[in-house]
């Protein structure tokens, strides 16, 4: 069945799918910086006022940010926040944290192994496996225009 562009504009007309883009690129933008500040303020508190070191406050801002999405996830806050900061919430690591365990939320009633322990990769498995096969990709051609070319 062949839609004409007509067609489909008033079906996303219909179904208020039209919205201001400059609007949602505004508020992820913002969003995004905001977790990012967030981020920065951990890492001081950690760095400089708990004077742990510099891998140590990275490592425990990361670990910071997926406990709190974690927690906002587990209580359906996180969901109502994506509606407001699109993906500027999405984007970060906290996106990464969402997708973890609402995945382990959604098998939650199948059991340890069946339930959680299946299902809580299989929306990032993707991701994964593109960002490894890609990393393999650029790693080799890094090697070859290391090794051979500058040779």
């Amino acid at each position: 069945m062949i839609i004409n562009d007509s067609k489909v504009d008033s079906i996303v007309k219909e179904n208020g799918r039209v919205k201001n883009k400059v609007k949602r690129m505004l508020l992820s933008f913002l969003f995004g910086g905001l977790i990012g500040v967030v981020a920065y303020l951990f890492y001081f508190i950690f760095n400089q006022l708990l004077n742990v070191g510099h891998q140590v406050s990275l490592t425990l801002t990361s670990g910071t940010i997926v406990l709190i999405s974690f927690i906002l996830t587990c209580f359906g806050i996180f969901d109502k926040l994506v509606n407001v900061a699109y993906t500027g919430i999405l984007i970060p690591i906290s996106g990464f944290a969402n997708s973890i365990t609402s995945s382990a939320l959604e098998g939650k009633s199948e059991g340890l192994i069946f339930g959680i322990g299946s299902k809580i990769f299989s929306l990032i498995g993707s991701v994964c496996t593109y960002g490894i096969v890609s990393s393999i990709f650029l790693g080799f051609i890094y090697f070859v225009y290391k090794v051979i070319i500058n040779a």
